[in-house]
């Protein structure tokens, strides 16, 4: 497919997308505009969907539309690629084999969120010269993150921990784009070989970049795919509203986990710390709008997937899902460098169980609140 075939433009997503409430600012459309360069589009104010910034100098050439997680325009292609169908009868995606793991690294199991496997992974990939660097996200406080090109240890633990609120991921890789134009400086491209960390519809902007053979999708070695339930959005009203609800403070957190809720672990003196588990169902008024729009828990599009659901604590659910992915995984597992737990079948059922029981309730909300806002 070339990019002449897509008759929607910038303007189409802001009818069909943006004034719906459906943008979840993944940053895909901005940092893949064929006119980059020219400022075309872009975020005016923070926390708000993209928007037009020169529509004068705009090419009309549809690679913003094609990209959005929220048309759908590529899925038919991307789904025979993923051996995926629907989430109404594949609701956690094609597997093709399921680990519960955890870091041998204790830095890495320490600082990280469940087993903390993704960064001990990329870790082990950036020693064996696998990837040249990952575009991982930072925390910048409890909620919030900030992407960055991580190529040590050290950048990964700083990096390590979860974090629930969105962050244009693919903004590191932006700079470097647009079509011909663009080699000169993928020349000076520091990074030939990059893997890249990210949420369902991150994840799905870069397959479709792929698709289309847009620069640089070429040097995106592998997709590491997060579970991903909702994201949040907080400013000081928020902030304020969630301590009162839940009777903490912000500067008290010390980590935060998802399973089949949301885990919070305080800060409580100066050695102990306090557990509080929080129902999603409570959350909804902290949660980004655009989420509702998400079928994707488990990130069907990436080459592995991780989470904490459906595994013990301090363990991480890994799913394979392509050649690439079983490749690396089945690499880390003969190097020692992650510690799986011995599933019988029926363990493994037990977890896919979980999984597609969270996926599902993700699929009814999205049913429920897709109804009337259907994108042509």
């Amino acid at each position: 497919m070339t990019t002449n075939a897509v008759s929607k433009t910038f303007e189409d997503l802001i009818i069909e997308v943006h004034e719906k409430g459906l943008c979840g600012e993944c940053g895909g459309c901005v940092s893949f505009c064929n006119s980059l360069e020219q400022d075309v589009i872009g975020y005016r104010q923070p926390n708000s969907p993209p928007e037009y910034l020169n529509e004068e100098k705009c090419l009309e050439c549809g690679i913003c539309y094609a990209i959005c997680p929220q048309t759908h325009f590529l899925d038919d292609g991307l789904n025979k690629t993923f051996k995926f169908s629907n989430f109404s009868s594949m609701p956690i995606g094609f597997i093709e084999n399921i680990y519960s793991c955890q870091a041998i690294d204790r830095d890495f199991l320490n600082y990280g969120t469940d087993g903390g496997v993704v960064n001990s992974l990329i870790h082990f990939m950036l020693q064996q010269k696998l990837i040249d660097g990952a575009i991982v996200a930072k925390t910048k406080n409890p909620f919030a993150k900030e992407a960055i090109i991580a190529k040590t240890k050290e950048e990964l633990i700083n990096a390590s921990g979860i974090k629930l609120d969105v962050s244009q991921q693919l903004d590191e890789v932006q700079r470097f784009h647009s079509y011909s134009s663009s080699f000169p400086l993928l020349k000076r491209f520091k990074f030939k070989k990059l893997a890249v960390v990210g949420t369902p519809c991150q994840i799905y902007t870069i397959r479709c970049m792929q698709d289309l053979g847009i620069v640089p999708s070429q040097n995106i070695e592998i997709c590491l795919g997060l579970f991903c339930y909702e994201n949040f959005f907080f400013d000081n009203i928020k902030v304020s509203k969630f301590e009162k609800d839940f009777k903490l403070k912000f500067e008290n957190i010390k980590k935060i986990n998802i399973k089949k809720d949301l885990i919070i672990k305080l800060k409580n003196g100066e050695s102990a710390e306090k557990t509080i588990h929080i129902p999603f169902s409570k959350l909804n008024d902290y949660m980004r709008s655009a989420c509702n729009a998400c079928r994707d828990l488990t990130n069907v599009y990436a080459d592995v997937s991780f989470g904490g659901l459906g595994s013990q604590d301090k363990f991480t659910t890994i799913i394979t899902r392509t050649n690439k992915g079983k490749k690396v995984i089945s690499k880390a597992i003969e190097a020692g460098i992650i510690n799986c737990e011995k599933l019988e079948n029926i363990k493994k059922e037990k977890i896919k169980e979980t999984l597609i029981e969270i996926s599902q309730s993700k699929l009814k909300r999205y049913e429920s609140f897709i109804k009337g806002r259907s994108i042509n």
